[in-house]
């Protein structure tokens, strides 16, 4: 991401905001969309399957959800998230989805516009975040009436495109293509601001009457100053705790980039932040020797690229790709389809239950179905047992491993499987528990497994261990609001940490936190984070009394 030295801002006196979102992707559009006036209601002509939730629900018909007891109504449900907010709706919008079924929704949208809290939608791209930047031919993971956001049927924005009774899968343009015109469609446009980058956001305390520095100026984390325009400001970091009174305030700086890449700073007070960032933004790395260097990647395009540009080719030596999800599955199939040979690693046992191919219906996933049944058929061990005079050679680790280095050829036969039909890629082979020791100068990769190494001379690797957030904009990245605040922020390992059924984070009164920041990585349940932040901002606002508008944002 370009940085920029913010050395003069647009306005003397930026304004305030209630609520400024980061992020543009499905979690912040959901979330512009609750607090733009659009309410849930009962549609009082269905009937929920679950008999208990749906009591609850008639003995509150006459109230949105927003304004309901979300504790109360998520106790007892069970689903595919952790979150009980992101189940909740889950099973509100599509009921009984994880047996099969589709029934309809037991929403229905009301808007009052006298309900609309003013906000902005800061995102680097047009609406739809990081699917715009996605491989439009692959096939997403979830249904694509599971990617649909409220008020609007993904199939009418798709012409009723089906590709199959058992399949109704979409691709990343598809998807992103819906996003983009929900936007429109639900009049959110007002609320968004395209092509903006934070680059900063810290919190600034409101003093007692009376009190602050001078001129009205407030002091950052950082201990710069800022000209605030609205009262006195006392900046103590994170120690300031909100006094009941809306004592805090966050600053958020960045820029926006223009026609001819200019970027144009800006400035906004908001009393409440929402991190909707995602989690795409930094690749995991090993950690291992040699991972910088020129043919060692971190994103499955990087392959497609080089297949593209003629690269790669069936006599190229092996790609090596790391990882047991479905991104290094969708490089396996990119890989054998080009009939590229491929050496897949990974640090998992075959039978963990927690590797995603044994979460997957087969008749949904046939493909990663059949990259899993690779994985299996086609172990080292299996191609080893094969054609003994080809496998490739173990070695002590305390043998050199440069002169022990396997030839190109040994990988072209030894790739052979005897037991492969011809669905499968012969030349595949897996290297089940074990994991990468270091990269060479010369494309050779040293692999670990069972106490002996293994040596091979590779053309490219691709390192696909999952993605990590980049938090950059936060003081210490915001490491401190984890669950465990001595190691950075993961969605699997460390999300952040908030309150379950409002989404404000533990530590940090004000600052949201949303999809998979918190665990939540699929579109069906990030939604719930949406739910949480609008009804806990709605009760938060009309608690204080303050007026509601549904005014326009013309703050950048």
């Amino acid at each position: 991401m370009p940085l920029l030295e913010e050395t003069t801002l647009p306005q003397e006196h930026p304004p305030t905001l209630p609520v400024v979102i980061i992020g543009n992707g499905p979690s912040g559009i959901c979330l512009s969309y609750l607090l733009s006036g659009y309410k849930p209601y009962l549609d009082t002509g269905t009937v929920h399957p679950n008999p208990i939730l749906y009591r609850k629900l008639q003995d509150t018909k006459h109230l949105p959800i927003t304004e309901q007891d979300l504790e109360y109504l998520s106790e007892g449900l069970e689903g595919r998230s952790r979150n009980p907010v992101a189940v909740l709706f889950d099973t509100l919008l599509h009921p009984n989805a994880d047996f099969g079924y589709e029934f309809p929704p037991v929403l229905q949208w009301r808007r009052d516009k006298q309900q609309h809290i003013p906000h902005l939608v800061l995102g680097r791209a047009t609406p739809g975040g990081a699917w715009h930047a996605m491989e439009g031919s692959m096939l997403t993971i979830s249904l694509g009436i599971w990617m649909e956001l409220p008020g609007v049927n993904y199939r009418d924005l798709t012409n009723g495109k089906r590709r199959d009774v058992t399949n109704d899968r979409a691709t990343p343009e598809e998807i992103s293509s819906y996003y983009r015109n929900y936007v429109k469609l639900m009049g959110l446009q007002k609320n968004f601001v395209d092509n903006t980058y934070v680059t900063s956001v810290q919190k600034l305390c409101r003093g007692h009457e009376g009190e602050g520095l001078e001129n009205g100026h407030m002091e950052r984390e950082d201990g710069g100053v800022v000209d605030g325009g609205n009262g006195g400001f006392e900046g103590t970091g994170v120690e300031c705790e909100d006094n009941g009174g809306g004592g805090a305030l966050w600053e958020v700086r960045g820029y926006q980039r223009v026609q001819n890449d200019t970027h144009v700073p800006f400035s906004l007070f908001a009393e409440n932040v929402v991190m909707a960032t995602g989690a795409s933004d930094s690749p995991a790395r090993l950690g291992v020797e040699g991972e910088e260097l020129p043919f060692v990647f971190h994103s499955i395009s990087d392959l497609g690229l080089a297949v593209s540009r003629s690269k790669l080719d069936p006599n190229s030596d092996p790609v090596l790709i790391v990882g047991a999800g479905l991104s290094a599955a969708d490089a396996v199939l990119c890989a054998c389809n080009s009939n590229i040979t491929v050496l897949h690693v990974f640090r998992k046992n075959l039978d963990d239950p927690d590797l995603i191919f044994k979460q997957l219906p087969k008749t949904l996933y046939p493909e990663y179905h059949k990259v899993y049944h690779m994985m299996c058929s086609q172990t080292h061990t299996s191609v080893a047992a094969s054609s003994a005079p080809n496998r490739p050679q173990t070695v002590s680790i305390a043998s050199s491993v440069c002169a022990k280095m396997c030839s190109k050829s040994q990988h072209a036969t030894s790739n052979m499987a005897a037991n492969g039909g011809s669905n499968l890629f012969t030349d595949y082979t897996s290297f089940p528990e074990h994991c990468v020791v270091s990269f060479q100068a010369d494309k050779k990769c040293l692999l670990q497994g069972n106490n002996t190494l293994k040596a091979f001379k590779i053309s490219m690797a691709l390192v696909l261990i999952g993605t990590n957030p980049n938090l950059f904009f936060l003081k210490g990245q915001g490491q401190y609001l984890g669950l465990d605040p001595a190691k950075p922020i993961s969605c699997k390992q460390n999300p952040i940490d908030i309150h379950p059924y409002t989404f404000e984070c533990t530590k940090e009164p004000g600052l949201f936190a949303m999809g998979p920041l918190m665990g939540d990585n699929f579109v069906r349940f990030l939604k719930g984070g949406a739910l949480g932040i609008a009804s806990c901002l709605l009760k938060k606002f009309k608690k204080k009394g303050m007026l509601i508008s549904n005014g326009g944002n013309n703050f950048i």
